[in-house]
């Protein structure tokens, strides 16, 4: 593309070489239908199949998109002539193949309550989770949100990562006032019980609104006066004396509707008992939320999901979903496998899908660390990882968190035969935590490939948690990894190009 005395020229379908060349294509699959400039930039509208059965060409699929373009310093005479590497480069994620609805009107009668953070100082460390607690009105009926959306203060997109609001247990009838790290050894106790996740946001996400039947509780008899404000900023530069007034803006409504919703996470529990090790192109880390859990927690006529939201730190490469029944895979809730963590906007299904009590979802999240040299730990730190699925349901239950990691004894066992493999007989593993004992790991191939195998066969512990942030009754160590016995296909668009490019 160039454009010169505001003439248009459309170029044509090319590939780039791992150098930087660009190439005409043999196979044309794009039509031009508009190009014009305008005041505020410039615009083209062309088409193509989502599969054009050329291997040259990117497939379009579900999940994010990474639009790459470039802007040229001058125009050129030829494709021969431009370089992607020497030019500069930009990327837009979108989702290209998501539903496309408008967004709803909200009700007449709809009010709104921000939960920010009161204009503190963002520590000058790269990683922080900040807390906040902020009460509600005292006579504040049962309302449902309709709606949220962010807040974030100018100047500070970059820095804001994600942000989550949290009811607090019902049965605390006080909760301190508290503005500090989430981390602080120093901090009350009983934030560790505002645990039922309100709202959650993270970079690229867009306002969320509920289904027209369905609204997420707040206040009322039986609900909390208190709520936790949660915001993790990433401050890689150590920025110092940035203050910082983010959160979140809930809309509702007194004018109930038929369910009350819920948020359930699902995936891996935040620990560093799973880790990736370094060097991997592809490493993959699953979390279970068993039959035992949901036989256990969810109603007779089960649930049923409407929204999902994945989250990985920056290793992330792919996230998914999968609803197993009897063995069988059943659905895909959601599956992105061009993931990225600049770009984890909450998904509407294409259509609810029913969770039944017995029902096993599984969360299989795919890294990337070519890029390191030390192991990467689960836990909350950017450079950490984690595997998340938030999923937006109805009707609402105390089943808060449904998500698993390796059962650690299992673990040490791994780290004993990897130690007496490299010749260590002298291990130390009981003497240091987990984190140290993948860092004395020796990591060369046979090492990763016996901790994947140990993690797609040894039990598990899960985590089936009330939203009081207890364990529902039962036994929940050493269990069973969930038996998949039929899965489901992969889903292809069909080729709408030429087979020829085949040959």
């Amino acid at each position: 593309m160039k454009i010169r005395d505001l003439r248009c020229y459309f170029g044509q379908d090319a590939w780039s070489n791992s150098e930087g060349h660009v190439s005409l294509d043999s196979q044309q699959d794009y039509e031009l239908i508009e190009a014009k400039k305008k005041a505020d930039g410039f615009y083209l509208l062309f088409k193509r199949p989502f599969n054009t059965c050329d291997p040259r060409d990117y497939v379009i699929e579900e999940g994010t998109v990474h639009i790459i373009y470039g802007l040229l310093d001058q125009p050129i005479a030829s494709l021969e002539d431009l370089n992607l590497f020497r030019i500069h480069t930009g990327v837009q994620r979108v989702l290209m193949l998501r539903p496309d609805m408008p967004s709803p009107t909200l009700p007449p009668d709809v009010q709104t309550l921000d939960v920010l953070a009161p204009n503190i100082i963002i520590p000058n460390q790269e990683t922080t989770y900040w807390c906040f607690i902020q009460k509600l009105p005292d006579d504040m009926p049962k309302n449902h949100i309709v709606m949220y959306e962010s807040r974030i203060t100018p100047g500070n997109e970059a820095i804001v990562h994600h942000i989550e609001v949290f009811e607090c247990a019902t049965d605390l009838r006080d909760v301190p006032q508290y503005s500090g790290s989430c981390d602080d050894k120093m901090k009350p106790k009983k934030l560790n019980f505002c645990r039922h996740v309100l709202a959650a946001w993270a970079m690229g996400a867009e306002a969320f609104y509920y289904p027209p039947d369905a609204g997420l509780a707040i206040g009322g008899p039986g609900s909390s006066r208190f709520l936790r404000l949660e915001v993790h900023y990433h401050n890689p530069l150590i920025i110092s004396g940035r203050h910082d007034s983010s959160g979140i803006r809930l809309h509702y409504t007194p004018s109930l509707r038929r369910y009350d919703a819920g948020i359930m996470e699902l995936g891996l529990v935040y620990t560093p008992v799973m880790a990736i090790p370094p060097k991997q192109h592809t490493f993959y880390l699953t979390g279970y939320c068993t039959s035992r859990c949901t036989q256990t927690a969810l109603p007779q006529g089960g649930i049923y999901v409407f929204a999902s939201q994945l989250h990985t730190h920056l290793a992330g490469r792919g996230v998914k979903t999968v609803l197993v029944r009897g063995g069988k895979e059943l659905e895909v809730l959601q599956d992105d496998q061009h993931f990225s963590t600049e770009y984890q906007t909450i998904r509407v299904l294409r259509k609810m899908i029913n969770i039944l009590p017995g029902d096993v979802l599984i969360t299989k999240c795919t890294y990337n660390t070519e890029d390191r040299s030390k192991p990467t730990v689960g836990g909350f730190g950017i450079m950490e990882e984690m595997c998340v699925n938030y999923i937006h349901y109805y009707p609402r239950t105390q089943l808060e968190l449904c998500k698993s990691h390796v059962d650690p004894g299992y673990l040490q066992k791994y780290f004993n035969f990897i130690n007496r493999f490299h010749g260590n007989d002298q291990c130390v593993c009981a003497d240091v935590g987990v984190t140290e004992q993948y860092s004395q790991v020796h990591w060369d191939d046979f090492a990763g490939g016996v901790l994947d195998s140990l993690y797609n066969t040894a039990p598990i512990s899960m985590h089936c948690n009330q939203s009081t942030a207890r364990l529902f009754p039962g036994e929940w160590e050493k269990q069973p990894l969930p038996e998949v016995t039929s899965i489901l296909p992969k889903h292809r668009y069909p080729c709408e190009g030429g087979a020829e490019s085949y040959s």
